[in-house]
């Protein structure tokens, strides 16, 4: 599934075609929300995402619960 589709229901993702070349971001930010997932899969505390990126931490958990419970087998480890 391409990132943009698997995004495009997330209310806190956008993907802008002249921003990050339309890779989907979190609102009002050039963060990549799969970044978002590939550091907490990483072994990144939430709080410590939130802290690194200037995120709201109630942002990054509504982004990882979107993930976990959307995204195809790859995350389902």
């Amino acid at each position: 599934m391409e990132a943009k589709q698997f995004w495009q229901e997330c209310p806190l993702v956008e993907s802008v075609a002249d921003r990050m070349h339309g890779v989907p971001v979190i609102k009002g930010t050039r963060m990549p929300a799969d970044d978002v997932v590939d550091n907490y899969e990483s072994g990144s505390p939430v709080n410590e995402i939130a802290e690194n990126f200037g995120l709201k931490l109630q942002d990054v958990r509504t982004i990882l619960r979107y993930a976990f419970t959307h995204k195809p087998a790859q995350l389902a480890r």
